[in-house]
């Protein structure tokens, strides 16, 4: 029989990742007339950078199908609906990428690694509210969840820098940049009785709070920034705090977006050798070994 630690985890699981209520239930809110206008403009508005490679936005962001304009913009339109706040539940994350987070946590607790754990790009803050939840469930009181998020949406990206990531900020206008703001995550939390003095709110673009954050250690860290810079900001400021036997985990490294540059350089950079293993189609994590 599953104890009362197991089963209150498996049902705040099921909870976030809407298997026991999902509002979206089929709806649309963005039109594929809509998406079908934003790849338009945004062919016009990036030709300059995009004709020299031989691109088109499609070619270069990769949502590659052979039916033409009309798949892109459907595959789009499904793609910006998946993620609307009112259509989804309290994570996007699949049921693979949760229980990955789930055996991340409690692997630093069986193994006493040492530090906070953080989300670095929180959306509504569900996978931090899952943190916070399990530290519930195993009665941990010294250790603190921080939700880093910018709560203003994601950052216009500089074309010149990373041409994927200035794409995507312009397709995610009917997103408003994937928006959320703080009070609203923080209801998020409250909504499962899980606010309290162990959940900490870093409020602002990641190059302005992660430096000055008054976090010394951490036993997980999983970045959800999306783009190259923000990416980079946040491996530059908190894989240093990582202790040894803690995980870095990467949402973003599997999509089209500048976030897997930032990661193969940063290991580079630092000759972090540690294999990185996939979660899923999206993202992957590492554990660190020293």
């Amino acid at each position: 029989m599953p104890d009362a630690r197991s089963l209150y985890i498996d049902l705040l699981k099921k909870c976030l990742s809407g298997q026991i209520y999902n509002p979206g239930s089929g709806t649309q809110l963005i039109s594929q007339e809509q998406c079908a206008s934003l790849f338009q403009e945004a062919n016009e508005i990036f030709k300059p950078y995009l004709a020299p490679l031989g691109h088109t936005v499609e070619s270069f962001i990769n949502t590659g199908s052979p039916h033409g304009r009309a798949s892109f913009a459907e595959n789009l339109c499904i793609s910006l609906n998946n993620m609307h706040r009112d259509l989804t539940p309290d994570t996007m994350a699949p049921i693979s990428s949760i229980e990955n987070l789930q055996f991340c946590v409690e692997e630093v607790i069986r193994n006493e690694v040492p530090g906070d754990l953080i989300e670095t790009g929180i959306w509504k803050g569900g996978l931090p509210v899952l943190m916070r939840g399990i530290l519930k469930a195993y009665d941990i009181t010294d250790r603190v969840v921080w939700a880093a998020d910018s709560f203003e949406g994601l950052p216009k990206a500089d074309p010149g820098k990373s041409l994927e990531d200035a794409i995507w900020f312009h397709l995610f206008a009917p997103l408003d940049h994937l928006k959320i703001p703080i009070e609203y995550a923080a209801s998020i939390f409250q909504k499962y009785d899980l606010l309290d003095n162990q959940v900490k709110f870093l409020k602002g673009w990641f190059s302005d709070t992660l430096p000055h954050a008054p976090i010394q250690r951490l036993a997980v860290m999983r970045l959800d920034g999306d783009w190259y810079e923000s990416t980079m900001h946040s491996l530059q400021n908190l894989y240093p705090k990582l202790s040894p036997g803690g995980f870095v985990i990467i949402d973003d490294y599997g999509l089209p977006f500048g976030c897997r540059r930032a990661v193969d350089e940063y290991r580079e950079t630092h000759k972090i050798g540690e294999p990185i293993q996939w979660v899923n189609s999206q993202v992957v994590f590492w554990k660190r070994e020293s």
